[in-house]
């Protein structure tokens, strides 16, 4: 006797039909053109090309800060051009980590304070110390809870920017160059916690990257080539 099991695939990511054009000096300037692109649960992908080839553009549309032309983003069965610009905010702020490559960390904040900035308002003061604390302790930060940005270095900046992206439990995690500032260990070192971040609770991670040795950690590294149908023009993005 035989039996067949099924896994179900959920889909994070579906863009269909997506066209993103700017418009500079009265023109109108293609940027992105994608036909179809779907990424599942827990994949963690690397997105890889040139400079102005769509890339940060892409990760804009996926989080809701941009909107597309035409054509439909939806991630997490929620069609997010459907949505109004209060009702994307929200929903990034429940669904989606986002994680910069400058950290944007307010200078005047120290670390616990520039984490505490996305936690729920209704958790208590003491809920908020102890859930940062747990989190600057997964990423061998907790002795710089009361650290200002300026006496960190850059590495231990990132870290504090990851633990941000990740504190209120995303499923996606959008990732635009986060160790193209830092030295090649520490960048290796950052981008090994966050797939081990990443992996632990099955989040799905996009990050684009312009180092090829990084993409080769990811599970799948795909050129902007296969997403765009335009990136070969190297239209700025």
């Amino acid at each position: 006797m035989f039996f067949y099991f099924t896994i179900e695939v959920i889909s994070v990511i579906v863009m269909e039909r997506v066209i993103k054009s700017f418009s500079l000096h009265g023109r109108t300037l293609p940027i992105l053109e994608v036909p179809r692109w779907i990424v599942n649960e827990g994949e963690r992908v690397a997105i890889v090309g040139p400079s102005g080839s769509g890339k940060s553009t892409l990760l804009h549309l996926l989080s809701g800060i941009l909107q597309p032309d035409s054509g439909n983003v939806q991630v997490n069965q929620n069609t997010l051009n459907e949505l109004s610009e209060s009702a994307r905010d929200a929903f990034r702020a429940a669904h989606i980590g986002y994680i910069f490559q400058d950290f944007h960390l307010i200078p005047s904040l120290n670390a616990e304070q520039n984490i505490a900035l996305v936690l729920p308002r209704g958790l208590s003061k003491s809920d908020k110390k102890s859930k940062i604390h747990d989190w600057l302790q997964k990423v061998g930060m907790a002795d710089r809870m009361d650290h200002l940005p300026a006496q960190l270095s850059r590495g231990q900046q990132q870290r504090v920017a990851i633990v941000r992206a990740l504190i209120n439990g995303p499923s996606l995690l959008l990732a635009d160059e986060p160790t193209g500032s830092l030295d090649w260990e520490t960048a290796k070192q950052i981008m090994s916690l966050l797939m081990e971040l990443c992996e632990a609770e099955n989040r799905t991670l996009i990050s684009v990257t312009h180092d090829l040795h990084l993409s080769d950690m990811f599970q799948k590294t795909i050129h902007i080539n296969e997403i765009n149908s335009l990136a070969q023009g190297g239209q700025p993005c």
